[in-house]
């Protein structure tokens, strides 16, 4: 469901405390982006003006925030460089805001649906670390890096490391350290002290704020406590009217006929899409109400915003995470705080730039750093790390990678990481492998993925080779999409060639039609005929249905042909088994065995007893219909057993205390093995100890009615007696999935196997 993006009153002040604070980190990040991209100061201001109002009005996202991009400081560089003139890079901006608007246009932001998460959060990580790292100087007041840069290597020939290092060689403002340190305490304060984080009152105004006075009073100290220019704010201040209006400039259209221009222009254009796409998912998984933002429709406000930037004399915008972030930090509800932030650019620039410039930079570093630690957090390192090494290492590499180069580097080499570890991933597992032991004889499931490729041609002609001799493959192509010809020629080559020669079935399911050269063909029975119902023994069904439960616990249930089982099936029933279940509908036999149509006789009552119409109903699937075995299957936590042993405690009837006439026969057939002695200390157990009682009395209850049926029916009795028929008792486990067969209790089991094997032997 879509929410509105209009603006409500309930929301309003929350929006409009949001936009204050990202207006004031948003300030110096707008100079120092400018600054580090060899551009007039003013047109960071005016990229981000832009960035707040234009694409604010245009986007439509909750919380991102848009603006000059750290991670195109390099490029704006490069280009301006190579265009000779600041006015032809703007035309060049104007060229990329209007491929942006046709990217949007033509739905491009759907690319944005593939990218990785694991890089997604490495980008997120990594735009914390760096701003932990990188406001450290600032913190203390060592400034000569300009705020906003983001690359490791920086101007003044340090990076990112090396510059913290230099505090240690005397490099420390006092002034500036005491409004640093005082303002990450606040913050910290802020977030924990419940009084203080319900007072409506943003910490991160109040630490500007406090920064702005103890300013003014160490100028009237001097000395050391002294906070020089350098570590302020300096928005450029015009003397005029005229001479702001001077700062805006105009691109040089007089360059329209310059390949150059629009090879910059496709540059912006591919480069600030990628980045604002990738940064407008990471935004989205900051936002508490995790809304979704239309990636198509950013693209075509950033390309709007990008065309005003370039005409007014601004550097290019994108979506940006360090201002969206502490836009979601701050509480915005909805566009509106990215709007009024870019408001409060346009109007204090113009009329207070003397008042912004007494800022001091160390309590906008404070906010940052405190940004920082929320954007990488222990809790993100620990969720990555519990998602496995495809999704660890993925991400730990983006991180490390933007951290030592930049931004736009790193996140290149995130995606192609990624990427890999994807093929990798898809070379290593395009199929499924799973052997079944069938009544016929061992066959191999070779299920295909949706996409098999020619990349996956080394490991699917493995598979196939190493299938044993005297094995019956089949391959499944049921839930397959697409097969590479260089696949079908394998597949071919095998069934035809290589299968003949190392004495190999191989069957074919799920083939499409458009697959001509390779018809479905299943030369086994995936179900059960009079033949191989004769043929096996119950050893070898218990062994078929430890394997199936297996394949059920672990989430590797075949994939079955059950229109071809229901046309066999029709011709008549030979099942392996006779299950004797519990009604409870966390245990259907069928599916907690992974078997197919006519596999087995199933019959379910509650608790799993016997009674006459149970006892004719399993007589006649052995001595009529052929079933070789008989598994009384009970399960843990058993809601007959526990009413049965609660109904015994109480001295109830159950017709007394449920009002069902017909279920005292089967509550009195379970107490019957239930110890007088014990039930008396029932009352007295805890949860968990009821629970293993209740267990083992229907373990107890299972072996009960395996003996009830050999002394109520003659009938199984003498079938037991012959070795035709076995009957073994089975728990199964609601919680794991697990079914424990209880072999050493069973009746007849080795009878039946010496039986089977004498008959062979006379076959033969």
């Amino acid at each position: 469901m879509k929410e509105s993006q209009g603006i409500s009153l309930s929301t309003l002040p929350r929006d409009l405390i949001a936009g204050l604070v990202v207006f004031l980190v948003a300030l110096p990040l707008c100079l120092g982006v400018a600054l580090a991209s060899n551009a007039p100061l003013f047109s960071g201001l005016i990229a981000g003006i832009v960035g707040g109002i234009v694409v604010g009005i245009f986007s439509g996202s909750h919380t991102s925030v848009s603006g000059p991009a750290a991670g195109l400081t390099a490029i704006v560089a490069a280009q301006i460089a190579a265009l000779g003139s600041f006015e032809a890079f703007l035309l060049a901006v104007v060229i990329g805001g209007a491929l942006q608007v046709a990217l949007g246009i033509a739905k491009a932001g759907a690319l944005s649906a593939f990218f990785p998460l694991s890089v997604i959060k490495g980008l997120l990580a990594a735009i914390g670390v760096i701003l932990i790292l990188k406001q450290i100087p600032h913190v203390f007041g060592h400034d000569t890096d300009p705020e906003g840069d983001l690359a490791f290597q920086q101007p003044d020939q340090h990076n990112t490391f090396s510059e913290i290092f230099t505090l240690f060689q005397g490099e420390i403002h006092l002034g500036a350290t005491v409004i640093g340190l005082l303002g990450i305490v606040l913050l910290v304060l802020w977030d924990k002290w419940k009084p203080l984080k319900r007072s409506g009152v943003p910490g991160p105004l109040v630490v500007v704020l406090i920064g702005v006075a103890i300013h003014l009073l160490f100028q009237r100290l001097g000395g050391p406590w002294l906070i020089e220019a350098s570590h302020l704010v300096q928005v450029p201040v015009a003397e005029s009217p005229r001479e702001f209006l001077g700062f805006f400039q105009l691109p040089d259209f007089s360059q329209l006929t310059n390949p150059a221009v629009y090879v910059a222009g496709v540059t912006v254009a591919i480069v600030a899409s990628l980045e604002t796409l990738l940064n407008l998912e990471a935004v989205d998984k900051l936002d508490p109400k995790q809304r979704h933002s239309p990636p198509s429709r950013e693209l075509l406000a950033q390309g709007v915003g990008n065309m005003t930037a370039g005409l007014l004399g601004g550097i290019p915008v994108t979506s940006v995470i360090i201002r969206s972030s502490v836009n979601v930090n701050s509480g915005a509800q909805s566009k509106l705080s990215t709007i009024f932030h870019g408001t409060l650019l346009i109007g204090c620039v113009m009329f207070l730039p003397v008042y912004l410039n007494m800022i001091p930079l160390a309590a906008l570093a404070a906010i940052l750093l405190v940004t920082g630690f929320k954007l990488a957090s222990p809790a993100l390192f620990r969720q990555m790390w519990a998602g496995g090494r495809y999704q660890f290492l993925p991400f730990i590499i983006t991180l490390s990678a933007i951290v030592l180069t930049d931004l736009l580097i790193g996140i290149v080499i995130g995606l192609v990481v990624s990427t890999l570890f994807i093929l990798n991933s898809n070379l290593r597992r395009p199929i499924r492998r799973v052997v079944e032991t069938h009544v016929g004889g061992n066959v191999l499931h070779i299920e295909l993925a949706n996409q098999v490729s020619f990349l996956n041609r080394a490991a699917l002609d493995k598979v196939l080779r190493d299938a044993p001799r005297g094995t019956h493959v089949l391959i499944d192509a049921t839930e397959t999409d697409y097969i590479d010809p260089d696949i079908m020629s394998l597949i071919d080559d095998f069934k035809n060639q290589t299968a003949p020669a190392h004495g190999v079935e191989v069957s074919l399911r799920g083939f499409r039609d458009k697959y001509s050269a390779i018809q479905d063909e299943t030369r086994f029975a995936d179900y059960t005929t009079r033949e191989l119902q004769g043929q096996v023994t119950a050893r070898q069904v218990i062994t078929m249905l430890e394997e199936g439960n297996e394949r059920f616990r672990t989430n590797k249930r075949l994939s079955r042909d059950f229109n071809r089982q229901l046309s066999g099936a029709a011709q008549g029933q030979h099942p392996l088994a006779v299950v004797l279940s519990c009604i409870d509908s966390r245990a259907p036999a069928e599916l907690v065995f992974d078997l197919g149509l006519g596999d087995i006789f199933s019959v379910r009552v509650a608790g799993n007893v016997t009674s006459d119409k149970v006892l004719g109903s399993m007589e006649y699937g052995t001595a009529v219909a052929g079933a070789k075995l008989i598994v009384v299957m009970g399960h843990t936590r058993c809601g007959a057993v526990t009413a049965s042993i609660d109904l015994a405690c109480a001295k109830q009837d159950a017709c007394q205390a449920t009002g069902c006439h017909n279920l005292d026969s089967i509550v009195q057939e379970i107490q019957m093995v239930t110890d007088p002695s014990q039930l008396r200390s029932v009352p007295t157990l805890s949860a968990e100890e009821k629970l293993r009682f209740v267990d083992g009395v229907a373990r107890d209850n299972v072996l009960h009615t395996v003996r009830r049926i050999i002394e109520l029916s003659p009938t199984i009795e003498g079938l037991v007696a012959e070795g035709r028929v076995a009957i073994v008792g089975a728990l199964y486990d609601v919680a794991s999935g697990h079914i424990d067969f209880m072999i050493d209790e069973a009746l007849g089991l080795e009878k039946t196997d010496r039986k089977a094997a004498l008959a062979a032997s006379n076959a033969n």
